[in-house]
């Protein structure tokens, strides 16, 4: 199956073919993570984690499920998950007095906490997160990572004093995506959802996608100014200095599995997985090529050179089957190692080590005495010739669309003036979605595409 023939399709044959996970658990859209996509997963978890305990961020670890009553307490947030949660009705025979929730997403778990921690001033800023599975009744067509019923998530929750304050907090979670991203090899957008799509009872959604091969966007995360809309119903509030009672102002920011579908879908091949070194479980594999007048010295040459990579840090693989080697190197580009080094007779003769790249193909020698060095400058090389291929992919799929006429396989930037009555005409007559505005104002001379009445820049799409 090629990429820009069908993307669905060879999305899901590229992960079956590298084992990242298993679709056949008899609930539909709750899969299985087998080793290699959950060692992907980690590497990506612990980079979050990293990010959110230097930025002050304490991890915190809330029960799944939720009583009714405290689910209900903010109307919209109620309104907009209603749908998609599931209910546990039963303990055992016993028919429970209040009705539980699978955690959608955690704001009503935690903010009946908040509002036992959260006393005084010196009590702000308290910010918080947590790496959990979360569950939502996904009622469009399942893909793994892309879109499923359990869902792998890490959600940040933060309180602060002031509406100033909880603001600075959003660009520290921009900063910190930036970081994550970039480990990743990921573009992406920040857009300000349009008031009918932010999360439910946020002040405002800033959402983060990205561009598939199909021009379809996925959402790979979002950041929400929640003002007071949750604090006054959940009574999270503070003494100040006089001694009043104020409640706080409150942002979240979540990303989820959709990182990994984002990481298959941008830089996967025909022949495979292209994995970003910082997230690769193996960043180097090590592949001895001998005959059989010189097996033992290659063997040992080749133990020693993934032993020494192995000391300076990198994640080696050491492949030593007795196959021919290239299966060998067809499994490892499957399974999409960013780099594979390749040792024999000549290369020992002649004191180097022959490397191929996974993200580009090309091939070379570097010193077998200087390995490490030469492997982690590879390495770096790869990451950034991943990133600014990305980006220029994902530039090449966004047109400037004035009148709004998008192609099936562009983001259009198009001219809206921001009122609803024009954005849901938009949306229906052009069978798009209008994914926000800019998080950073841009540049927009036009109208709006459908009044044409003086407009900014917005950016509409079809999505996966």
């Amino acid at each position: 199956m090629r990429k820009e023939e069908d993307f669905n399709e060879w999305y899901i044959d590229a992960v079956e073919k590298a084992g990242l996970s298993d679709k056949r658990y008899p609930v539909k859209g709750m899969n299985v993570w087998t080793a290699y996509g959950w060692k992907i997963m980690r590497l990506i978890d612990e980079f979050i984690r990293r990010e959110l305990d230097a930025t002050g961020h304490d991890e915190v670890c809330f029960p799944l499920l939720i009583p009714e009553t405290e689910f209900k307490k903010e109307k919209d947030h109620i309104k907009g998950f209603d749908s998609e949660v599931y209910w546990v009705t039963h303990a055992g025979l016993n028919e429970l007095d209040v009705r539980l929730v699978l955690r959608p997403t955690s704001e009503t778990a935690m903010y009946p906490m908040f509002a036992l921690w959260v006393r005084s001033h010196q009590d702000l800023p308290l910010k918080v997160y947590q790496i959990v599975n979360t569950f939502r009744y996904e009622t469009k067509q399942t893909r793994a990572f892309m879109r499923v019923r359990e869902i792998h998530f890490f959600e940040s929750h933060t309180c602060h004093e002031t509406e100033e304050d909880a603001q600075r907090q959003i660009e520290e979670d921009v900063e910190i995506l930036d970081r994550i991203a970039a480990r990743l090899c990921l573009p992406y957008s920040l857009l300000k959802r349009t008031d009918w799509d932010k999360f439910p009872g946020a002040h405002y959604t800033v959402g983060i996608d990205t561009v598939m091969p199909n021009g379809r966007t996925l959402q790979i995360g979002s950041v929400h100014h929640y003002r007071t809309n949750f604090s006054v119903p959940y009574g999270i509030s503070y003494e100040s200095e006089g001694g009043e009672h104020v409640p706080v102002h409150q942002t979240t920011y979540g990303m989820s599995e959709r990182l990994l579908g984002a990481v298959i879908g941008v830089h996967a091949d025909d022949a495979g997985l292209v994995l970003p070194p910082d997230i690769a479980p193996f960043q180097i594999v090590v592949i001895p090529i001998f005959s059989k007048d010189n097996a033992a010295r290659v063997g040992e040459a080749a133990k020693a050179l993934a032993g020494s990579l192995s000391a300076a840090g990198f994640r080696v693989k050491l492949d030593d089957r007795d196959v021919r080697p290239g299966s060998k190197f067809f499994d490892w580009e499957i399974k999409g190692v960013p780099l594979r080094l390749e040792l024999g007779g000549r290369d020992l003769d002649g004191g180097v080590v022959t490397f191929a790249r996974r993200d580009d193909g090309s091939k070379g020698t570097i010193g077998l005495a200087d390995a490490p060095s030469g492997a982690r400058l590879l390495l770096d090389s790869i990451s950034a010739s991943m990133l600014e291929k990305a980006k220029a992919a994902q530039a090449s799929r966004i047109a400037d669309a004035p009148g709004g006429e998008v192609p099936d396989d562009r983001v259009a930037r198009i001219g809206w003036c921001g009122c609803e009555e024009c954005g849901r005409r938009f949306e229906e007559e052009r069978d798009l979605k209008i994914l926000g505005t800019p998080f950073r104002p841009e540049r927009f001379e036009g109208a709006c595409a459908v009044c044409g009445k003086p407009a900014n820049a917005a950016y509409a799409a079809r999505t996966m």
